[in-house]
């Protein structure tokens, strides 16, 4: 009887969501964010495995040995397109706060605040999992592992949050400079021998040139669609040569036992990769634009984002969770425990993926209030305080 209640509602709630958002805003910005996210979270469900063997749970990955698979990185490595919007939001954010008159320090300190509370959130609840598991006797191996599951995403908003804190000069930054770094960087690496830490300075600028050309795409450096027509096939076909010809991994995400790594730290093929699925985002735009004009599309995307950071921090913990409850059938179970060794533990672990979604929505409903405590952004205003004919500030943020 509650559920009959509730999915009559449901329209009501879009409607009014979709009455409550600015005209102004521009939905598709939302959109490719909600995609993006929605893109790493299914990747990681899908080359991650929780391996059952002997007492312990030990990480692999189907990508080593079913190399075959690298299409899947392609498609869910969208971490470039996630920086994209970043940049475009902070670049146009900065200039709304700068209208408004508001300090750097507190424009940071906002954006600051809404990052790191749910990371905050995170980590207390992982500090005492990490003690009650290991009072229980489970191995230091295990807890090892699952540890760096739940930590490994978290490189990603601290070089997210340096690129957010350092807006103002962004801002004047063309994407050419930082990828000209990639291009050196990679040519003393690979071509000269050179250092493997030398490697480092392209987490910060691998990931600069998105976030650069979502600030230029803010100020109106270019029209989306030219640029999209530029970005797509120009990146695609540079990504392309470089695995072909230049030995660079067909796999965008990092592979166990594999020498080179195109994520850690990105390569000059990631970038590439990157800029051709931001090419795509800019070409999807008017299309996402007329489907967001769907109450009930809109909807889901602006509630996406307004937990945003909720879903990309709990993922792993969800497929981890799933993953421990079903160690008590008291057998490893296919796609979930077993080695991905094999097209059959791919048609498994997709059926594992609602599971999945259903644990994670466990974790949102326990823990996004961390998140839209933080002010949640526009997105959040137009989702918490939204009706008929009040208009929150559009910041985007």
């Amino acid at each position: 009887m509650r559920e009959r209640r509730i999915l009559p509602q449901l329209p009501a709630l879009a409607r009014r969501i979709d009455a409550a958002t600015p005209a102004g805003r521009d939905r598709t910005v939302d959109a490719l964010r909600a995609l993006a996210v929605l893109g790493v979270v299914l990747g990681h469900w899908l080359v991650t495995a929780l391996v059952a063997d002997t007492g312990t749970v030990h990480g692999a990955s189907p990508l080593a040995a079913i190399p075959q698979l690298a299409p899947i990185s392609w498609m869910f490595q969208t971490l470039a397109v996630f920086f994209l919007v970043g940049g475009y939001v902070a670049a146009q954010g900065y200039a709304a706060a700068r209208a408004r008159g508001t300090r750097y320090r507190d424009w940071a300190a906002a954006r600051m605040l809404r990052l790191f509370r749910p990371v905050a959130a995170l980590l207390l609840t992982w500090v005492c999992v990490c003690a009650a598991m290991l009072a229980a006797g489970v191995r230091v191996d295990t807890v090892t592992t699952l540890l760096k599951l739940v930590l490994s995403p978290l490189w990603f908003l601290l070089v997210f949050a340096a690129l957010t804190a350092a807006t103002p000069l962004v801002t004047r930054l063309h994407p050419l400079w930082p990828l000209a770094v990639v291009l050196h960087v990679d040519l003393i690496r690979f071509g000269l021998d050179g250092p493997e830490t030398l490697g480092l300075l392209n987490i910060g600028a691998g990931w600069l040139v998105p976030y650069c050309l979502g600030a230029l795409w803010a100020r109106g450096g270019f029209h989306p669609r030219s640029a999209g027509l530029v970005l797509l096939p120009c990146g695609a076909l540079a990504a392309a040569a470089l695995v072909l010809f230049a030995g660079y991994p067909a796999s965008m995400v990092g592979v166990p036992g594999a020498a080179v790594s195109n994520l850690n730290p990105p390569t000059l093929a990631a970038v590439c990769f990157g800029l051709a699925q931001c090419g795509a985002a800019l070409l999807l735009l008017e299309p996402l634009r007329r489907v967001l004009r769907r109450p009930l599309l809109w909807a889901g995307v602006a509630l996406l984002n307004l937990s945003v950071m909720t879903v990309f921090l709990w993922h792993q913990t969800a497929m981890m969770a799933v993953t421990a409850l079903g160690l008590l059938a008291g057998r490893p179970l296919p796609g979930l425990h077993t080695a991905p060794e094999g097209p059959g533990w791919v048609l498994a672990r997709i059926g594992w993926l609602p599971v999945f979604a259903c644990a994670l929505l466990v974790c949102w409903a326990a823990y996004r209030t961390y998140e839209q405590r933080s002010g949640g952004g526009s997105t959040g205003r137009v989702v918490q305080q939204g009706a008929p004919g009040r208009k929150p500030v559009d910041d985007h943020a």
